[in-house]
């Protein structure tokens, strides 16, 4: 008997959890920065593939080179990046004005634009905050709550799912199964930061989440608020190139947007409030 879906998501998470926890504490930053590269460049590939589904045409290979040089940018020269993306934008846009029929040129250097900033921005914020003072622990936190979201909605909106939240959108995904993601998003917050003072008694500073606990129990929340629109986000445009799965690399996931569909809202928000941070 072939394994079901289910099961093959389970063993696909099986291999890539222990593999992405490996990464986050003991790779070297131009090692994360690659992986995170690479994980965006596949993922970029079958989003432009989505794009010409819809009847665009992009500069598939120009746009992954322009996301590759985003992340050399994020390890080498972050400081850069706010002019390197106006750059980007202009230069496709310059491209598809010479490649493209005239009826396609907004929409080919849009798509193409959107890419990068869709998948290439939101992903640079990964290594960049993997940078930060409590960077692994941050980015186990992010994990975490993404993780424990999507197995509850999954689960327990399979079981106890009957309104639907958004069926042109994602006709699985009801409001049982949304709020069962945000309570264990939530939990999955409390059980970190009672892992990290265990670990600490015992003389292991691996993870510190200082303030109270409410501070983290909200951004929790609203990390899983982030991922779930990201997978309706995700959802959509599949809907809207008519198919089901954004490829087949990953067994029971579909393509790698598909897997990191939630991390590309939920990751820039988990940026931005370490930046609002600063000012409040």
């Amino acid at each position: 008997m072939y394994p079901s879906i289910g099961m093959k998501r389970i063993l696909t998470a099986v291999v890539l959890i222990p593999i992405a926890i490996l990464l986050v504490f003991w790779a070297p930053f131009w090692l994360f920065t690659l992986a995170c590269a690479a994980v965006a460049e596949l993922a970029l590939w079958e989003y432009l593939a989505l794009a010409d589904g819809m009847g665009a045409k992009t500069p598939r290979v120009a746009t992954c080179i322009a996301v590759a040089v985003l992340f050399f940018f994020a390890f080498r020269f972050p400081d850069l990046l706010t002019p390197l993306l106006g750059g980007i934008a202009l230069i496709l846009l310059a491209l598809c004005t010479f490649r493209s029929p005239l009826n396609r040129i907004l929409p080919d250097a849009a798509f193409s634009t959107f890419g990068v900033f869709y998948i290439g921005l939101s992903l640079i914020t990964l290594p960049l905050l993997s940078a930060q003072e409590n960077g692994p622990a941050l980015l186990l936190f992010l994990f975490f709550a993404v993780w424990a979201g999507d197995i509850a909605a999954l689960y327990i909106g399979k079981l106890f799912g009957r309104h639907k939240m958004a069926p042109h959108l994602s006709p699985g995904k009801t409001w049982e199964g949304a709020a069962a993601s945000l309570a264990a998003s939530a939990l999955s917050a409390l059980f970190l930061i009672w892992l990290a003072g265990f670990l600490a008694n015992h003389g292991v500073n691996a993870l510190s989440y200082p303030g109270s606990i409410v501070h983290w129990l909200i951004l929790a929340v609203l990390l899983n608020a982030a991922a779930q629109l990201g997978d309706l986000v995700e959802s959509g445009l599949k809907r809207g190139a008519g198919v089901k799965d954004s490829g087949t690399l990953l067994p029971g996931h579909g393509g790698m947007l598909d897997r990191i569909d939630a991390l590309l809202l939920a990751a820039p928000l988990l940026w931005y409030a370490q930046i609002a941070q600063q000012y409040f």
